[in-house]
C-alpha cells in the first residue's frame, strides 16, 4: 500500500512514536505496568523527592493526567509521599518501587537495544542526533507559535 504522507518527517515520527510505545506498553505488562508508569518510576529514581507538579512538567503530562498515574502507583505500593512543606508532597520509591524499577531497567534496556538492531548500522550513531533534533525543532515550534 503506498502511504501518501509517508514522506512527512511528522507524520513518520509519530507512527515511528506509536509503534515503539505499543512495543514497549507490551513488554511493560509482564511487570504489570504502563510506559507512563515507568517513566515516573525512573524519574523518582534519579530525583527522589520531587514534587507531583514537578516531575508532570519534565514527563509532559497534565496536572489532572498526574492524579490517577500516582494514585495508582501509590495503591501498589510502589511510591511514597513525604511532606517536603506545608502543602508540598515529596513523591519517593517505596522499597517494592526500588525493586521493580531494577526489573524495568532491564526490560527497557533490552526494548532499546532491540529498537537500534532494527537500524541499519551504520545509522545507528546518528539515530539519536537525528531523534534530539526533531524532538527541539518541534518545541521551538511550540515556542514561536
Amino acid at each position: 500500500m503506498n502511504d501518501p504522507l509517508a514522506n512527512l518527517p511528522g507524520y513518520v515520527l509519530r507512527r515511528a512514536s506509536s509503534a515503539a510505545l505499543a512495543g514497549l506498553n507490551r513488554r511493560l505488562s509482564a511487570l504489570s505496568l504502563r510506559h507512563v508508569d515507568a517513566s515516573l518510576l525512573m524519574l523518582l529514581n534519579g530525583q527522589p523527592g520531587i514534587t507531583q507538579s514537578e516531575a508532570g512538567r519534565i514527563l509532559d503530562i497534565q496536572r489532572a493526567n498526574m492524579v490517577p498515574i500516582v494514585s495508582r502507583l501509590e495503591a501498589k505500593g510502589l511510591i511514597d509521599r513525604q511532606r517536603v512543606d506545608g502543602r508540598s508532597q515529596g513523591l519517593y520509591l517505596s522499597a517494592e518501587g526500588e525493586a521493580l524499577h531494577t526489573q524495568v531497567l532491564t526490560v527497557i534496556d533490552a526494548y532499546e537495544q532491540t529498537l537500534m538492531e532494527g537500524v541499519p548500522a551504520p545509522l545507528r550513531k546518528q539515530a539519536m542526533a537525528v531523534l534530539h533534533a526533531f524532538w527541539q525543532s518541534a518545541e521551538a515550534a511550540i515556542e514561536s507559535d
